[in-house]
């Protein structure tokens, strides 16, 4: 397993999870004198959340691949 891979895959999950609490909690954002809507927060939370359920489904595939590589199939 690719560490910088699961690296990744654990900031967008805290990623995701902070706008989940953001979502929940009502929290809000002021910048530059205006406010974020706490709906914005919706997408901060699924996009993150499917690029490292993606990620991780990658790095799993890559982890059978180098699991399988020792076997070879001798077609006749």
């Amino acid at each position: 397993m690719n560490p910088l891979l699961t690296i990744v895959a654990i900031l967008l999950i805290g990623i995701s999870a902070a706008h989940l609490v953001r979502i929940i909690l009502q929290v809000e954002i002021l910048i530059g004198g205006y406010i974020i809507p706490v709906w914005v927060s919706i997408f901060g939370f699924i996009i993150p959340l499917v690029l490292a359920l993606l990620l991780d489904r990658e790095n799993s595939k890559e982890l059978i691949k180098k699991q399988l590589s020792p076997l070879t199939i001798i077609k006749k």
